[in-house]
């Protein structure tokens, strides 16, 4: 729009030139010079309207790019992460199984009670699982029953109790 405006302005200045030279009469001139300075109001109001968006663009791009460093970031280091920690992952998640295969789970279920364990909720879980979220809480509610756990809170601190317990300092003898 502010194009507009200016193609407009130059193109009537242009005008007003070639009509003074003619020697067209005052009243249209005066005309012409009207449509310069509507123009230039125009692109005025336009430029001023513009400007602070262009301010904004620039300040969410510099957001962008640092939430995009932020997460390189924490893509970098969960990848690092992984990395150490993969043989005890793979021990973890085999030890899972087996546990899994001792409650007699069916696969459905374990895929909740492994769903339930990374914190998603009935909702996200039916949603994870193309199923209904009634039958994502049944679903729970059977790992609980075949676990012998009264729910949720209960099924993360099975697994995670012994693990999380605070390190005793190391003593020197």
């Amino acid at each position: 729009m502010f194009i507009a405006f200016v193609v407009v302005i130059a193109l009537a200045a242009a005008d007003v030139v070639a009509d003074l030279r003619e020697g067209t009469t005052l009243r249209h001139v005066l005309m012409e010079i009207g449509v310069v300075v509507a123009g230039l109001a125009g692109a005025l109001l336009v430029a001023r309207q513009l400007l602070p968006l262009l301010r904004r663009g620039r300040a969410a791009e510099h957001e962008l790019e640092q939430l995009a460093a932020r997460l390189a970031a924490t893509e970098a280091e969960a990848a690092r992460w992984r990395t150490e920690a993969g043989d005890l992952l793979r021990g973890l998640g085999a030890a899972l199984d087996q546990q899994f295969e001792r409650w007699a789970l069916s696969p459905a279920e374990k895929e909740v009670a492994l769903l339930l364990l990374k914190g998603l909720s009935h909702k996200e879980i039916a949603e994870v699982r193309s199923i209904a979220d009634a039958t994502a809480r049944q679903q729970a509610r059977a790992v609980y029953k075949k676990a012998g756990l009264s729910g949720r809170n209960d099924l993360a601190a099975f697994f995670l109790e012994d693990l999380l317990l605070p390190r005793e300092p190391d003593r020197a003898s």
